[in-house]
């Protein structure tokens, strides 16, 4: 919380296909839904489209493509967070979708905390999850 404090009103938009997820960061340090209407700080999106392939590449151990964009700063404290923190989301996530999808869902959004650390220490530009430019 006192790491993300610093970034009260940031907005991380999370996106893959059309469906979107944004946080904003409260005064307090801790992580909100944002209004739809919100401009993103930060944005994570992963490129690929067909939730096949994205299956399949993380079955073969590969990162799904990732475009991220905005404030480096907020990435590199974001990536803080994925490192940190710890939450048992799978587990929250399998009582609502079953086992099998929340593994496959935890799979992705381990490959988009990679994307975001790498974003964070090379200082911005728009890169992806297999280090080349977008």
């Amino acid at each position: 919380m006192e790491r993300l404090t610093r970034q009260k009103g940031n907005v991380v938009r999370t996106q893959w296909r059309s469906m979107t997820f944004m946080v904003v960061v409260t005064p307090a340090g801790l992580l909100d839904v944002a209004a739809p209407d919100a401009q993103a700080d930060l944005a994570l999106v992963i490129t690929e489209e067909s939730p096949l392939a994205i299956a399949q590449s993380l079955m073969a151990g590969q990162k799904p493509g990732v475009r991220i964009e905005g404030d480096v700063q907020l990435a590199a404290d974001v990536s803080w967070l994925i490192d940190h923190v710890r939450w048992d989301l799978e587990e929250d996530v399998a009582r609502l979708l079953g086992d099998a999808p929340a593994h496959g869902i935890m799979q992705a959004a381990g490959a988009m905390a990679h994307a975001v650390r790498q974003f964070a220490g090379r200082g911005g530009a728009k890169d992806t999850a297999d280090g080349s430019s977008a």
